[in-house]
């Protein structure tokens, strides 16, 4: 029996994820299918090692987020604290490239775009249910 949270081998997986998102204009298959996908360029707080994290994005215009869910963990994923630690990075976006600054969205602001996302992706919802921490929104804000 695989356990979902200890078994998967993410960094093979994100490897591939970011091959594919490259290779087809922003578009991955897997668990990422048919969902908006962004590659996140961080530098790891402590370690400097620069990573990329393909996540999903909820779009408002021209404003991009993020969401720190970790598939409802108890705690954030690293690269949160990264961006926390090093804001100013660089995101991939379909075929563009270009720099952003992290902001972590704070009370109604936050809780008005989770709940949009939510809307549009129900897994967000359940994220949210299983852990007792308020799941993190962060706007890639374009430089």
């Amino acid at each position: 029996m695989i356990n979902v949270v200890t078994d998967i081998d993410f960094d093979a997986m994100n490897r591939d994820v970011i091959t594919q998102f490259r290779a087809n204009g922003g578009k991955a298959g897997g668990i990422f299918e048919g969902s908006p996908l962004v590659l996140v360029h961080h530098v790891g707080a402590k370690s400097g090692i620069e990573r990329i994290a393909p996540l999903v994005y909820y779009r408002e215009g021209d404003r991009i987020f993020v969401f720190a869910s970790k598939g409802g963990a108890d705690e954030n994923p690293a690269w949160y604290h990264n961006l926390v630690a090093n804001p100013k990075t660089t995101i991939e976006l379909g075929d563009e490239t270009f720099p952003v600054i992290a902001r972590v969205l704070e009370g109604p602001e936050r809780d008005e775009i989770y709940a949009k996302q939510s809307a549009v992706q129900p897994q967000f919802a359940e994220y949210q249910r299983k852990t007792s921490r308020v799941i993190p929104v962060i706007e890639l804000v374009r430089v």
